[in-house]
């Protein structure tokens, strides 16, 4: 009797983890929903715009001090006027500001200077992406498109057909679960390809959505689910639902580099964009700060504005401006550095949690 029970207890957990696997073929569409993370922290460092974060970073910034400074106004109007603290501060951030800029251009020249090379490394990289889209050509029966946007939705769209074939090819087949299976997993990926789809037509590139939508298609993820497939149903797939099942991967796997192809540019042309951004605000920053230093002491300044003394509104927004440069490094590094975190594996590595 005890092996008996044995023997139903491990059917009905068998039966579980079949009917568990099944559930878990499909994952959200969203990098969001598969992250786990909430919609503020998400926009705040990578949805959202760049100056626009960097914005909030200074008014955060800038309240503080206004607030510091009100409660703590004496002390502030007692040590600029004899320990020179304005003087020192902004003394030291003109140091801060010139150090920054020389780092972002080097930065940017370790970018450009990729780009650089002798006419053979120029030659094959011109021959490897013309075989690519060649390849792709072949895949999806029509020209490759030129915008990086249309071309990773060609992609998606292709995977989208591979899966609508599949979906077919098995309708009939005998066998209940590998039927179920292939339904979840083809309405999960035709689904995610629809979304992806939408958001990528008409999108530019040089703004975030290209990458964002791109993100969002969980490709490693599906290369899993046709392997898995083939290999669980190898004896119940018809010849033609396994070439199908190999398309489907083979195009899943092509979008796999294309799309880091996509983020690679995409880096390159952020780090660029962050280092004209920083030598545009770095003048000003510098001009403040040799203002303040040179020119304003805590003597300098009298009176109150909106219940506020005007040494302490000076002192504030002076001191946001000159830590303008470092906050647009702060916005554009967070939103780099999160992709680069979320992208570390290509292919079928999954290296979150929340989608184990």
């Amino acid at each position: 009797m005890s092996d008996a029970a044995d023997t139903i207890d491990t059917q009905e957990e068998d039966t579980e983890l079949d009917q568990e696997s099944i559930e878990n073929i499909g994952t959200a569409n969203t990098m969001r929903e598969r992250s786990g993370e909430t919609r503020l922290k998400v926009w705040f460092f990578l949805k959202g715009n760049r100056v626009v974060v960097t914005g909030l970073l200074a008014m955060l910034i800038f309240g503080v001090f206004v607030l510091g400074g009100t409660v703590f106004y004496q002390y502030l109007l007692t040590d600029a006027q004899t320990a020179d603290t304005i003087e020192t501060l902004f003394s030291t951030m003109i140091s801060a500001i010139i150090t920054g800029v020389t780092l972002v251009l080097t930065i940017s020249q370790i970018v450009i200077s990729q780009e650089n090379g002798p006419l053979g490394d120029q030659r094959e990289r011109m021959s490897n992406t013309m075989d690519f889209r060649d390849y792709t050509e072949e895949l999806t029966g029509s020209p490759t498109p030129a915008d990086p946007s249309a071309f990773l939705r060609a992609l998606i769209l292709e995977s989208k057909d591979r899966a609508e074939q599949l979906r077919e090819s098995v309708a009939e087949n005998d066998n209940e679960d590998l039927r179920g299976e292939v339904d979840e997993f083809t309405n999960s990926l035709i689904e995610n390809a629809d979304t992806v789809s939408s958001r990528l037509d008409g999108e530019s590139f040089g703004t975030f959505d290209v990458l964002s939508g791109a993100l969002d298609y969980n490709y490693g993820w599906k290369v899993f689910q046709t392997e898995r497939l083939a290999d669980s149903y190898t004896d119940d797939l018809s010849a033609g639902s396994f070439e199908t099942l190999d398309e489907l991967k083979t195009v899943l796997t092509m979008f796999g580099p294309a799309r880091e192809h996509v983020k690679t540019l995409y880096f390159e042309w952020e780090l660029i964009s962050l280092s004209q951004m920083i030598l545009y605000v770095s003048v000003p920053a510098l001009i403040v700060a040799g203002f303040m230093t040179t020119f304003l002491g805590g003597s300098s300044l009298s009176g109150v504005f909106l219940g506020v003394s005007v040494l302490v509104w000076v002192t504030s927004i002076a001191f946001v401006i000159t830590c303008l440069p470092f906050l647009l490094l702060i916005s554009y590094i967070a939103r780099v550095a999160t992709i680069a975190k979320r992208t570390l594996a290509i292919g079928p590595f999954i290296l979150r949690d929340s989608q184990r």
